[in-house]
């Protein structure tokens, strides 16, 4: 099938995810995972009505950028962000999605300020606490919203998560449930700089579940794009 098919297909999908959980379907962002997939396929993805288009590599980014691809629907940047990429991204993604340490979020904060602006990011979560991930764990989460509080350039809009690879998105149930118990507590505390808006958690092959846990962004890019090709 087309782009335009397979995003008009998985809009349908998460309207159904959100109905069966008494949730209105308008209130799910699409993020198109665009790793690996060129300017044109992006611009294909926005013109079928991708709510945003989140992108993994810092350099694959500074590309397509530079050829327009994002053009018509906001750019978050949502892989994993090393310290000395951190200029090159800030102010230009709208949202980071992978804020995975307090030493990261500072130097997020240093060079927002230099560049005059607020940077707005998610808290990445390793609810699996797998040691091949990166992320703060669930209990660290509050100690790390007061720290942030301190901070005048980084501003803190949700949380998101990777769970563990599972054979089938029920596994993940469990996963998605302790974040979305994360994100509801964590919300109801007051914090500078910090807004629980957005729990961004599902893939292609567990949005849906993820959806019924309280997930309102989901990064999809297989269902959307096809199998990645690696170069």
């Amino acid at each position: 099938m087309s782009i335009e098919e397979n995003v008009k297909q998985v809009k349908e999908r998460i309207a159904a995810a959100a109905l069966a959980a008494g949730r209105r379907p308008e209130d799910i962002l699409l993020v198109a995972a665009t790793k690996t997939n060129g300017a044109d396929k992006v611009r294909q993805a926005v013109a079928a009505g991708v709510d945003i288009c989140g992108e993994n590599r810092v350099q694959e980014m500074l590309e397509k950028n530079a050829q327009g691809a994002y053009e018509g629907a906001p750019l978050h940047f949502i892989g994993h962000l090393q310290k000395n990429k951190v200029k090159q991204v800030v102010g230009l993604a709208e949202l980071i999605h992978g804020a995975d340490s307090l030493e990261l979020i500072r130097v997020i904060d240093r060079t927002a300020a230099a560049k005059g602006l607020v940077q707005e990011l998610l808290l990445e979560v390793n609810i699996g606490a797998e040691a091949s991930k990166s992320g703060f764990a669930p209990e660290e989460i509050p100690p790390t919203l007061a720290e942030i509080a301190k901070m005048d350039h980084v501003r803190v809009r949700g949380l998101m998560a990777i769970p563990p690879v599972c054979a089938s998105g029920e596994e993940n149930r469990p996963y998605f449930a302790q974040m979305e118990k994360l994100f509801i507590d964590n919300g109801q505390k007051k914090y500078d700089n910090v807004r629980m808006d957005f729990l961004s958690m599902g893939m292609s092959g567990d949005f849906e579940e993820a959806i019924a846990f309280g997930a309102n962004m989901v990064r999809v890019g297989t269902a959307i794009f096809g199998e990645r090709v690696y170069q």
